[in-house]
């Protein structure tokens, strides 16, 4: 019988229950005091196989139970709901510049800083192309069996991009049978609709077990507008035109103009996708103790966002000014116009801008294709007490094809406005030649691949009195490569989008990795880990990792870790092109007409590596006066030096508005604040510093013939600082969110065939980073339940959002007066689903 102590029992409570995951979900871990066979196990964040969960990182484990209480239809959906997450990690409410993907954001530390695993191998980072993370979509979650969240620098163990943590995705293996899942839900407005449909098959061999599953997703959009609280925009855009800031009225005369165009009527909150996924697992002995393991994934994603129609900027040569040269186009400016103080500008020019809704609001489609492929061999040597080995090779592809229907070329544009300035100027609806003159379909391509080849041992190297020392050793070998080719319009700046260059490129790297687990007494464990990474950009780096257990009762462990970590440079940020965003700005000098201004954005090639620190310190407690009660607490930090990043424009702008010309020379201002090169390059000179507490209670119990479970997460954000800003507390469009308080609350009951929960979901209130006044804290409501009909068929029902609470005003949003990624935009939603097993 395995000896175990309240402790190590808690631990893996506390793994299973550690998310307001409210379903009663089978433990296995409890199932191992039942049986005297020892089953090895590797858990994320070490490749040493042990006995159970006890290690001295923390991790977060959400089971595919809890993910379909819930009503999870996406797994971005299941982690940004998370406590331990922060900042604004894009996904389905993200309709301006996501191109549909999803990604994770641990600790607001920037997606790229979070390392996403399939099965304990890495995934293709994919999206459109040269993308620098996982698009989150690409992994269906019919397949997910659970998903274990490493809240730990772990670039000792993984290598780059672990410096916030790992996110292990464990797909469904050892199936038996056949299962049908239908889900489904909707706003109570009657839009936002979801429905996916997965069959999972599987059938066991001697000595093997193959699995195979298929799904289809269906994600519908919801509009700004259909949302009572979103208020009207007032872009300076109008679909009549402007020429030098002055709109003609009624009259035929010049004025002001005085009024804005509401773009929300054309753009989404919640962005319609459509996904269709094959995978399939497989393990199967081969004889002599070798055993064969693959796995494969294939996942289309057809998506689209909708934005108000092209806003077009175009500066005009004005006829008769001296700096105009003689023989170009031009367009005169009669005495109507200059008596109402339209007038060319010190180049000759004068501005004229229109909202282009005869052509159309611009749809942003996107198809993409991911495949990954991984097998591998695994064996035992009868060396000591047996050493285990495996060599494993990994392919990930994808492919990208990306296209903006209704896009305006401006050189076309300023051309017909030359040709026929009336036509134009007058506000009168653009005649069918006109628009076929200016508009096209933007398109563009791109992808990445990436290929692995590792290899490692692992077991016990020799006996000490408190216990076998464990080990685990092995090499590695991966190449990245991603590209991504705007449209030819695009790249020729003549498009009225941002000018952008293609990216290509590629780099390898080979790894070489090495862990220790110390049981120096029987209380106390400690465990060590190096790695050295030899890339072929900017050369070696080494991390290292030094953790401690300390099992001070059977009640009671303490554990910590210190480690460094580093991320290496992406392709994107080696070798993208030029590209431009308009970024939610506030001009200093009021030059700006709209807030939305152009950054140029840059690349690098000589970029060295982010380098992290990070320390976790906490406790394990399980109370023997309370069978079933788990609590951990834990204190974190990581600071990451040379971060790549590109400073705070918005800073930048009021530093050189104050007088700092260092300021102005870094972002490319101009004299009295002319903002036409404004310039924000990819440096190391960022940095990042973020401390928090974790707290996390799980508690089953019996009352009054039913089965209970409360659980109980809270983050605490003591600071997160980047680039000597303080973001503590504050929430920008921009930036995202950083509260200093988020909790999760479940309390669920069931007997025999039943379930019943109810969960919350708190946000503590922040300071408006552009404004500086308070954003009130915001609490939303869930419930749902569970009934197994038979042994064949089960039914779930939930609401979201139980009351309809509103997205609270950010003054500088992303979208929408708020930050859809942070709070819900589209209000009660209603779900529902049917399991099917055969």
């Amino acid at each position: 019988m395995i000896k175990r102590t309240k402790v190590a029992s808690a631990i893996n409570l506390a793994v299973v229950s550690s998310i307001a995951a409210g379903t009663f979900v089978a433990s296995s871990a409890f199932a191992a005091e039942e049986t005297a066979k020892v089953e090895r196990i590797e858990v994320t964040g070490s490749r040493i196989q042990r006995q159970d969960m006890e290690t001295a990182s923390p991790v977060t484990v959400i089971d595919a139970a809890a993910i379909k209480a819930e009503g999870f239809t996406s797994v971005d959906q299941m982690l940004q709901v998370q406590t331990s997450m922060a900042g604004a990690a894009i996904g389905s409410t993200t309709n301006n510049g996501a191109d549909g993907v999803a990604q994770v954001d641990l600790r607001g530390m920037g997606s790229q800083r979070t390392l996403v695993l399939l099965n304990g191998r890495r995934m293709v980072n994919s999206g459109s192309g040269a993308d620098s993370a996982v698009d989150l979509n690409s992994i269906p979650v019919a397949m997910i069996a659970r998903v274990e969240i490493l809240k730990d620098g772990a670039s000792a163990v993984y290598g780059s991009d672990a410096i916030a943590g790992v996110v292990n995705i464990i797909t469904k293996k050892d199936f038996d049978g056949f299962q049908l899942d239908f889900n489904g839900s909707g706003t109570d407005k009657g839009d936002g609709q979801n429905g996916d449909v997965s069959a999972l098959y599987g059938f066991n061999t001697d000595g093997g077990n193959y699995t195979f599953g298929a799904a289809y997703s269906d994600r519908r959009g919801v509009i700004q507008s259909d949302r009572s609280w979103t208020e009207p925009g007032a872009s300076s855009f109008i679909p009549t035109g402007s020429l030098g800031g002055k709109v003609q009225d009624a009259n035929g005369n010049w004025v002001d103009r005085t009024y804005g165009y509401d773009f929300t009527q054309d753009s989404y909150y919640q962005t319609p996708s459509e996904r269709r996924s094959l995978f399939a697992n497989m393990t199967q002995e081969l004889g002599n103790d070798v055993v064969l393991t693959a796995d494969a994934i294939y996942t289309n994603r057809r998506s689209n966002q909708q934005m108000a129609a092209q806003p077009a900027d175009i500066m005009l040569n004005v006829c008769g000014d001296s700096h105009v040269p003689a023989g170009e186009p031009c367009v005169t400016l009669n005495s109507a116009m200059t008596a109402a103080g339209i007038a060319a500008d010190d180049k000759g020019l004068v501005n004229y801008r229109r909202r282009t809704n005869d052509v159309g609001p611009r749809i942003y489609t996107q198809d993409t294709d991911t495949w990954r492929l991984s097998g591998g061999l695994a064996g035992t040597l009868d060396v000591h007490t047996g050493m285990n080995w495996d060599v494993t090779y990994t392919y990930g592809k994808n492919q990208a094809k990306t296209a903006v229907e209704n896009s305006i070329n401006a050189s076309d544009m300023a051309t017909s406005i030359y040709a026929s300035p009336d036509a134009w100027f007058s506000g009168a609806p653009l005649t069918q030649q006109m628009i076929n003159d200016i508009s096209y379909t933007e398109e563009a391509k791109g992808g990445n691949e990436q290929q692995t080849l590792s290899a490692g041992l692992n077991g016990e190297l020799f006996d000490l009195s408190a216990g076998a020392v464990g080990f685990a050793i092995g090499a590695e070998y991966r190449r990245e490569s991603g590209f991504y080719t705007p449209d030819e319009v695009v790249i020729a700046g003549e498009s009225t989008s941002a000018q952008q260059d293609p990216t290509d490129g590629n780099y390898n790297v080979i790894s070489i990795f090495q862990e220790v687990s110390v049981p120096f007494t029987e209380k106390l464990t400690g465990e060590f880990a190096l790695r050295l990474d030899d890339y072929s950009t900017f050369g070696k780096a080494t991390t290292w990792k030094i953790g401690l257990t300390y099992n001070a009762t059977d009640e009671l462990m303490v554990r910590t870790v210190a480690a460094t970590g580093f991320r290496a440079p992406s392709v994107a940020e080696l070798y993208g092109g030029n590209s431009g965003s308009y970024d939610y700005l506030d001009d200093p000098w009021g030059n700006a007409q709209d807030p939305q201004i152009l950054v140029n954005r840059t690349s690098d090639p000589d970029l060295k590596p982010e380098e992290s620190e990070s320390y976790t310190a906490g406790l394990v407690y399980s109370p023997s006066y309370l069978d079933g009660m788990s609590v951990t607490l834990d204190y974190w930090r990581f600071k990451v030096d040379n971060a790549i990043a590109r400073m705070d424009t918005q800073a930048g702008l009021d530093a050189c508005h104050a007088g700092d010309q260092t300021a102005c020379e870094t972002f490319n201002i101009g004299p009295n604040g002319d903002l036409d090169n404004l310039t924000n390059a990819l440096t190391n000179v960022g940095s990042q510093d973020t401390s928090g507490i974790d707290f996390n209670l799980a508690y089953n119990f019996e009352l009054i013939g039913l089965d209970w479970k409360v659980v109980n997460d809270t983050t605490y954000l003591v600071k997160f600082e980047q680039d000597g800003e303080n973001y503590t507390g504050t929430i920008d469009g921009n930036f995202g969110a950083y509260a200093r308080v988020r909790n999760n609350f479940s309390i669920s009951a069931g007997q025999d065939d039943w379930s019943v929960m109810y969960f919350n979901r708190f946000i503590g209130d922040m300071r408006d980073l552009s404004e500086g006044n308070k954003v009130g804290d915001i609490l939303y409501h869930n419930i749902s339940g569970t009934y197994h009909i038979n042994d064949m068929a089960t039914v779930s029902l939930g609401v979201k959002n139980f009351t309809d609470e509103k997205p609270l005003t950010v003054s500088n949003g992303s979208d929408g007066g708020t930050v859809p990624e942070v709070y819900d935009t589209i209000g009660r939603t209603i779900y529902g689903g049917v399991t099917v097993k055969f």
